[in-house]
C-alpha cells in the first residue's frame, strides 16, 4: 500500500484512549496502523473496535487500510496481564495462537504486515520464529513479514538466508546513533525501514540550525522537516501523536516540497546528513 511508505500511525501507550485516537487518525487521513498483541504497551483489541466503528459509521473498509501488528516473545510481556498464548508452548505454536488472537482483535482475516517484536536470546529460537512467520506468509494470511527492535545486521543477514526480511521497525534516535548500520543495510537491500521515537528521541536534530533554517525557508514546523528528511532517506516514520492538529501536520508532510532535501549540493541538507550519518 503506497501510504505505508509515507507515514504510519502508532498505537503504543494509548491505553483506553486507543479507540478514539485511531478513529481520529483515520478520519484525518492515516491509512496505515501499527499495533501489537502485547497488553503491556498496546490495546490491540481497542484498535479493532476503532476499525469496526470506522467501517460501520464512516464507510472506511478494511481493504483501504494497512494493518501491521506483532508477535511479542514472553520477555516483552507483563505476565500479570492476560497473555495471548501459552508460554509453555513451542515458539511456532505461540506465534500461531498470538496471530489468531490478533485477527480476532482486529476483526480481520489477514494482516498486511506481521512482525517479530524482538529477537529471542538465541539465533536458533529467532529462526524458529522467523520460519513460523514465513509459514503464515506462504498461507496467504500475511502480506509482509519482518522484525522490530533488531539492531544487529548479522541477525538480519541470517534471517535473510531463509527469506528476505521485508520490514524492520527500530528506534531511530540519538541514543543509538540513528541505527546507522541497520538503516544502511535496509536501504541497500530494499527493506522497508520504519522508525519510532523519530521526534521524541531527537531533540538535538529538532534544534539543529541547518534543520531550523530549512523549516523556516519552507514555512513548515521543525517536526515536519524531520519527517520529510527521513522520508527522503528511505525511512517510514511512525507518528503516535494524540492531537488532531499534529495528525494533520504529519500527514501534510507527504505534499510538502522542500527543495533542499532533493538538492545534493545543498549545504544545509549535507550538514544534517553529516550530523546523522557521519
Amino acid at each position: 500500500m503506497q501510504i505505508a511508505s509515507r507515514i504510519i500511525y502508532g498505537t503504543a501507550w494509548k491505553k483506553e484512549e486507543t479507540t478514539a485516537l485511531v478513529i481520529s487518525a483515520v478520519l484525518e487521513g492515516f491509512r496505515a496502523i501499527d499495533t501489537a498483541c502485547q497488553p503491556k504497551h498496546y490495546r490491540e483489541d481497542l484498535v479493532g473496535e476503532a476499525l469496526e466503528v470506522l467501517r460501520k459509521e464512516h464507510g472506511v473498509n478494511r481493504e483501504e487500510l494497512f494493518l501491521q501488528t506483532k508477535y511479542t516473545p514472553i520477555k516483552g510481556h507483563d505476565t500479570k496481564l492476560p497473555l495471548p498464548y501459552n508460554p509453555n508452548d513451542s515458539i511456532r505454536d505461540q506465534i500461531q495462537t498470538s496471530f489468531q488472537k490478533s485477527l480476532a482483535n482486529l476483526k480481520t482475516t489477514y494482516l498486511d504486515s506481521y512482525l517479530l517484536h524482538s529477537p529471542f536470546k538465541t539465533l536458533e529460537q529467532t529462526l524458529e520464529a522467523w520460519h513460523a512467520l514465513m509459514s503464515l506468509q506462504d498461507e496467504g494470511k500475511v502480506g509482509m513479514i519482518g522484525v522490530s527492535n533488531t539492531y544487529d545486521v548479522n541477525l538480519l543477514f541470517a534471517l535473510g538466508r531463509a527469506r528476505k526480511v521485508q520490514v524492520v521497525q527500530n528506534r531511530w534516535c540519538e541514543q543509538n546513533e540513528w541505527d546507522r548500520a541497520v538503516h544502511n543495510y535496509c536501504r541497500g537491500n530494499n527493506f522497508m525501514y520504519q522508525s519510532f521515537w523519530t521526534l521524541t528521541g531527537n531533540p538535538s536534530l529538532l534544534k539543529h540550525p541547518a534543520l531550523l533554517a530549512i523549516a523556516a525557508a519552507s514555512s513548515c514546523t521543525p517536526e515536519q522537516a524531520v519527517f520529510k528528511f527521513v522520508q527522503h532517506e528511505g525511512i517510514t516514520p511512525l507518528s503516535g501523536t494524540t492531537k488532531s492538529a499534529h495528525m494533520r501536520q504529519d500527514l501534510a508532510v507527504h505534499e510538502l516540497w522542500i527543495p533542499e532535501f532533493v538538492d545534493e549540493s545543498n549545504s544545509h541538507r549535507n550538514t544534517i546528513r553529516k550530523f546523522l550519518w557521519g
